[in-house]
């Protein structure tokens, strides 16, 4: 089973994907590679590298995952100085605590999914 690190790093590596996914879906911004000389290819690569992360972790947070993202766009987000950077919130110290350790936590201002990234 994975840690709840591990399903932290799948989760950012999965929003990672849907953003260059959403990239490449984006005409205006494949126009302007083109005409820069950027070749557009690899999107089929991303989806399956997609549908190879999904399987790794639980549906029920996939589900969870893609909903947030539906609504807010980013759906995972690094805690920085105990303020969430989806919403710029202070997040509450009890939220720090050893029992929450093993949690997928949630901003309780905009009901993004956070991390603290190493070093924090």
């Amino acid at each position: 089973m994975a840690t709840v690190q591990e399903k932290l790093l799948v989760l950012v590596a999965l929003q990672d994907l849907d953003i260059m996914i959403r990239e490449c879906d984006d005409k205006t911004h494949t126009d302007k590679l083109t005409a820069m000389g950027f070749t557009q290819e690899g999107r089929e690569d991303l989806e399956e590298a997609r549908k190879e992360l999904v399987g790794t972790i639980d549906k029920a947070l996939v589900n969870r995952y893609e909903r947030t993202a539906k609504r807010l766009g980013r759906a995972i987000v690094p805690i920085t100085g105990n303020i969430c950077l989806g919403c710029f919130t202070i997040i509450p110290t009890s939220y720090t605590s050893s029992e929450n350790r093993d949690k997928i936590m949630q901003c309780e201002n905009c009901g993004r999914m956070f991390y603290w990234p190493k070093g924090s």
